[in-house]
């Protein structure tokens, strides 16, 4: 009989629950946006409830299962299974997320930051399956990272190792990131950063030819506007995606240095914008590791995109 997975996403913005074969492909998926807003047990009931429905709809008894995952957008200190803090949803401050779910089933629950659990699933059935050590590094609204070292993810002595979101590549920016400091990876490369970079573009006399309502709020400019941008000749578009490509090149290059990975996998929305800003990562990443290249390294696109932290996630007894 296959070994049957649960894994469990939740976002900010979703939170999907999905069966998962041990070959790391998605039988059956519940998304919902309901969670957001809720109390952290009425978030939990709710999950709780989904899980329910998924295994009686595929006819799964609970004892099939080897264990449940989750894979939550926050800080998470591994071993106690407690979220430490989250800017993604209401609440969640010292949260003991692993135990409120565990006192609902008798198989072993697991809880993980998302980025780990994305990490986890490219590592298992993605681009860095072959790999023994690796980094996968999520460029989206935020960006952070999971470490996988000998085969194991690796995540410091809290639990919160990987956050390179945070590492600072431009420090007389005055672009100031969620977490206070100047000049953050995330402050100048993620999907958070775009309205920024975009307003201080146009501050300084730059013309975008977008064709943006005259009302438009710009702080609504995000990923998927500046594609249409630089799908369609914007100017501006195809100079805040190349900033970010270099600043992104920036990063790869510490992460190079701090742990010399033979593999890094780029995931999330902004990785739509395709080749231009894949090469200008590369580019700039090349440009200054020079010869310090010893072995090869590879910078590769995730092969499993949006579902690797589901289907991460599932497989975290694995582990």
């Amino acid at each position: 009989m296959d070994k049957i997975f649960c894994g469990i996403d939740i976002g900010g913005t979703k939170c999907a629950v999905a069966l998962v074969n041990e070959k790391g492909k998605i039988l059956d998926k519940i998304l919902t946006r309901e969670h957001t807003g809720k109390s952290e047990e009425r978030l939990v009931v709710l999950v709780v409830s989904l899980i329910r429905q998924l295994l009686r709809r595929n006819e799964i008894q609970e004892s099939r299962l080897p264990g449940i995952g989750i894979g939550f957008a926050g800080h998470i200190r591994y071993r106690d299974g407690v979220v430490i803090t989250t800017s993604n949803l209401h609440g969640f401050k010292n949260y003991p997320l692993r135990d409120a779910f565990q006192q609902h089933f008798s198989i072993p629950v697991i809880l993980d930051n998302d980025t780990n659990a994305q990490a986890w699933g490219e590592h298992l059935f993605g681009t860095g399956r072959s790999m023994d050590d690796m980094v996968f590094l999520t460029v989206s609204t935020g960006i952070g990272a999971g470490i996988i070292i000998n085969k194991k993810l690796y995540r410091g002595v809290t639990g919160t190792a990987g956050e390179f979101g945070h590492t600072i590549v431009e420090p007389e920016s005055d672009l100031v990131c969620t977490c206070g400091n100047r000049g953050c990876l995330m402050a100048v490369a993620s999907g958070l950063a775009l309205p920024s970079l975009y307003k201080k573009k146009l501050q300084e006399g730059k013309k975008s030819t977008l064709s943006l309502p005259p009302d438009f709020d710009l702080s609504k400019i995000d990923g998927v506007i500046l594609k249409n941008g630089l799908d369609t000749g914007d100017p501006l578009s195809r100079e805040i995606i190349l900033d970010c490509g270099y600043y992104m090149g920036v990063g790869i290059y510490n992460i190079f240095q701090a742990l010399n990975p033979p593999l890094i996998v780029l995931g999330g929305g902004l990785t739509n914008w395709g080749d231009l800003y894949l090469e200008k990562i590369k580019s700039t990443f090349y440009e200054l590791a020079r010869d310090m290249i010893f072995d090869p390294i590879e910078i590769r696109i995730s092969t499993i995109h949006g579902d690797a932290g589901l289907i991460g996630a599932a497989a975290l007894p694995l582990e």
